[in-house]
């Protein structure tokens, strides 16, 4: 079956940070979820008050220079949107990759701002990279997957409102 050419288009949108989570969860969105036709919308909050955020901006790299990873497994903030708007590029093509940033606003959580968002955009299929658990708020909206990457080769650790711990081998 070709589901890429007869399906209608989906905006997929993958919650993208400088964090190990993020990448799994779009590799999982490009793997397993995106077709060519789908519109991927990485989607970023930015929060002006994050320490990380204040010094990399102080300290901003040239254009051209890698980004690394730090010790604690995140990528730097520098140019990490870009990179992870290439990297779909290269794996996919055909599909469309746009980026939307929003301010993190005081007194709401991120939780909340995704929804929003994941309302406002019409995004029907939202993928988030997950450290533990998530939260249930978010998997009852809409068709929501949280990703764990486990290990190089060792598939993907899902949940969504009905699956918990669903287990997909890479």
């Amino acid at each position: 079956m070709d589901y890429g050419c007869n399906a209608s288009p989906r905006r997929i949108m993958v919650v993208a940070d400088p964090t190990q989570e993020s990448a799994g969860a779009l590799q999982y969105a490009l793997s397993k979820a995106v077709l060519e036709n789908d519109e991927l919308i990485l989607f970023h909050i930015e929060n002006p008050n994050s320490w990380r955020y204040t010094i990399t901006t102080f300290l901003r790299r040239p254009r051209g220079c890698s980004t690394t990873a730090s010790a604690d497994g995140s990528l730097g903030n520098t140019e990490f949107l870009e990179e992870m708007k290439n990297a779909c590029k290269l794996a996919k093509p055909k599909v469309r990759v746009r980026v939307e940033k929003v301010a993190l606003m005081e007194g709401k959580d991120k939780a909340s701002i995704i929804l929003d968002q994941s309302k406002v955009l019409g995004v029907n299929v939202l993928v988030i990279g997950q450290r533990r658990s998530l939260s249930t708020v978010i998997l009852g909206s809409c068709t929501c997957v949280g990703v764990q990457k486990k290990g190089q080769n060792g598939g993907y650790l899902l949940n969504t409102k009905t699956h918990k711990n669903f287990w997909l081998l890479a």
